[in-house]
C-alpha cells in the first residue's frame, strides 16, 4: 500500500476534517483512474517529513524551503495549493510578523533586541521569510537578543501571546485557519508586518514517479479544485485551486536564503 500524508495543515478540527474529505474524494478519483495501492486514509503515524522520501510515498505536502534545500531531485512536484486567506496571491504567500498587542513596535527595525520565536529551522514561513524580512536590519549577523525554537506556528503564537517570545512569523495559511475557527488563540497579539511573499507548500510525490502517475495525481487534484460535493471543504480550507509550478519557481526561496547570507546574516540570531 502507498503512502499519503497531508499533514501540513490540520488543524484546528474543521480544518482536518476537510483535509479527510479531499483525500477521500482524491483516494476515489487516483482508483478510478487505475492508480496502484491508494490507501484507503491518511497516515497519521508517519511524521509529515519522514514522509517526504518515504519510498512507498504517493502524495505529501512539503514546504518550499525544505524543498529548495533537501528535496530538489529527489521528489516530483506535483501542484500547489491556491489559499484564499489574506497575504495569499495565488500560489504565492506570505508570513505575518505578530507581536503582543500591548507591543509599543510599529515596525520590524523596532524589533531589534527582541525575543524571537521560531517554529522549526528549516521553516519557509516561520525562518526563510523572517529572515529575509530583518536581513537588511542586522548589524554584525545578530538582529534579535534571543531566539527559541517551539516546534510548531500554533507554539509560536502561544509562545508571544504568554510573553515568553515578543515576535514571530506566522505563515498567512495558518493565521487565516486559526483566525476564523479558533479565534481565542490569537487574543493578545496583533500582525505587525508581513514579510515578502513566496511560492507556497507544494503537493509532491516520489523522484521515480511515472509521467503517467503525475499527470493523474494532478487530474484528480484539478477535480477536487471544482466538485461541487467538496464545496464545503473547499470553503472550509479556503482552497481556491491548485497551480503547477516549476523547480525553477521555487528558486527564489533559495535566493532570499542566499541574500541573507550576503549580509551576513545567516541565521536567525
Amino acid at each position: 500500500m502507498r503512502l499519503a500524508s497531508l499533514a501540513m495543515y490540520v488543524s484546528p478540527p474543521p480544518v482536518a476534517e476537510a483535509t479527510t474529505a479531499l483525500w477521500s474524494f482524491l483516494r476515489d478519483e487516483l482508483r478510478g483512474a487505475g492508480v496502484d495501492g491508494v490507501p484507503e486514509s491518511l497516515d497519521h503515524r508517519v511524521r509529515y517529513n519522514e514522509a517526504w522520501l518515504h519510498p512507498d510515498l504517493l502524495l505529501a505536502q512539503t514546504c518550499g524551503y525544505p524543498y529548495v534545500k533537501h528535496l530538489r531531485g529527489k521528489v516530483r512536484l506535483v501542484a500547489t495549493p491556491i489559499f484564499g486567506h489574506p497575504g495569499c496571491d495565488g500560489p504565492e504567500t506570505c508570513s505575518f510578523v505578530i507581536v503582543r498587542e500591548e507591543s509599543e513596535a510599529h515596525s520590524l527595525e523596532d524589533l531589534r533586541g527582541a525575543r524571537a520565536a521560531i517554529n522549526e529551522p528549516d521553516s519557509n514561513s516561520g525562518v526563510n521569510l523572517l529572515r529575509a524580512s530583518v536581513a537588511p536590519l542586522a548589524w554584525n549577523g545578530h538582529f534579535f537578543s534571543s531566539v527559541i525554537e517551539t516546534g510548531g506556528h500554533l507554539n509560536s503564537i502561544a509562545a508571544v501571546s504568554a510573553g515568553i517570545a515578543d515576535v514571530a512569523a506566522i505563515d498567512c495559511i495558518t493565521y487565516g485557519n486559526t483566525l476564523r475557527f479558533d479565534p481565542e488563540r490569537l487574543s493578545g497579539v496583533r500582525v505587525l508586518a508581513e514579510t515578502v511573499k513566496g511560492p507556497g507548500l507544494p503537493f509532491i510525490t516520489r523522484g521515480d514517479a511515472t509521467e503517467e502517475e503525475l499527470i493523474k495525481l494532478r487530474s484528480a487534484l484539478e477535480k477536487a479544485a471544482v466538485e461541487p460535493a467538496l464545496a464545503e471543504a473547499r470553503d472550509v480550507l479556503s482552497l481556491k485551486g491548485f497551480s503547477v509550478l516549476s523547480d525553477a519557481d521555487y528558486q527564489p526561496l533559495a535566493d532570499l536564503e542566499r541574500d541573507a547570507q550576503r549580509l551576513n546574516y545567516p541565521v536567525i540570531a
